[in-house]
């Protein structure tokens, strides 16, 4: 099957080289030609833009920013696809600008369908990568073994705009999640537990495997946000996009609208760039701690408790 993919940054980049793998053939395209160097390399070939990369493809993946950048792609989309051809948006996205672009589609015999993903860059690295999407099930059936080249858990979640609200309401418990966990941790630092023994408590707590405290360690236990593994740019707008949807249909979130506040204090530090978990080292300056834990001494941990 002829695909075209659209959006090779850090997320996409993995998934278009996951799908090449499948066994599709990949015409694709970003706004840095460089970024397709490994895809040209596999295999894959470049579109000068949107509209190229749609005119001869049997289907059209994007994943992109956000919703303005799946907006101004869409207009070179809708110029050359061919009747019938899906396009299934990747990108974490508002359920309100996908519902308004597949009816816009629709009325030219396109399907459209959200499908954001979950399971940040290793993940799509991996293939282990969850795709939760909405839209037409035939569709959905019709090309879903496209979908199980790029990750190992594809899921119908219902009619469009369903999958993005599943990608909203987990990653806007997440990020709420962690403004708690910043709360009582650096309470428990500040009465007196040295950090790397209260994680290790801590994070034997939860049930099964299932450890609630366990991503702790990969940033804010090392007190380490850079390289990011995922930007708080990107964070930002995903909690924005969940809260903007609250308004919308009346629902309040209390503990959601206070991580978004935390979240645009510290992009207004000028740490957007920065790992999405970077906004919790305001709770460590509230509390006046400073929670810092070599990368090594955690690892010692995690192999001896399991």
């Amino acid at each position: 099957m002829r695909v075209g993919f659209i959006g090779l940054g850090t997320m996409g980049s993995s998934m278009a080289l996951n799908a090449r793998k499948g066994g599709h053939d990949l015409v694709v395209h970003d706004l840095r030609r460089d970024a397709a160097s490994p895809h040209l390399a596999a295999g894959c070939t470049w579109a000068d833009s949107p509209a190229a990369v749609a005119k001869d493809a049997d289907i059209v993946l994007t994943s992109l920013p956000g919703p303005r950048d799946v907006e101004a792609v869409a207009e070179g989309l809708i110029q050359t696809m061919r009747p019938g051809t899906p396009w299934f948006d990747l990108s974490t996205n508002s359920p309100t600008v996908m519902r308004r672009l597949h009816e816009r589609f629709a009325a030219k015999g396109l399907p459209v369908l959200d499908a954001p993903v979950s399971g940040g860059p290793k993940g799509a690295k991996s293939g282990k990568l969850a795709l939760w999407v909405g839209g037409d099930k035939a569709v959905f059936d019709k090309y879903r073994k496209v979908l199980d080249a790029i990750g190992d858990q594809v899921r119908y979640i219902g009619p469009i705009g369903a999958g993005s609200i599943a990608k909203l309401v987990h990653n806007a418990a997440g990020y709420a999640i962690h403004c708690a966990v910043a709360e009582v941790f650096t309470m428990g630092v500040k009465a007196g537990v040295e950090p790397l023994a209260l994680w290790s408590a801590i994070r034997q707590g939860a049930l099964g495997r299932k450890r609630t405290f366990e991503r702790m360690a990969d940033q804010f236990l090392q007190g380490k946000f850079e390289p990011p593994d995922f930007a708080l740019n990107l964070a930002f707008k995903d909690v924005t996009l969940a809260t903007e949807l609250a308004r919308e249909i009346g629902v309040p979130m209390r503990m959601a609208s206070l991580a978004h506040a935390e979240m645009a204090e510290a992009i207004n530090r000028g740490w957007g760039a920065k790992d999405s978990r970077v906004f919790l080292l305001l709770q460590e300056e509230r509390a006046k701690v400073e929670i810092k834990v070599p990368a090594a001494d955690i690892q010692s941990v995690i192999e001896r408790e399991g």
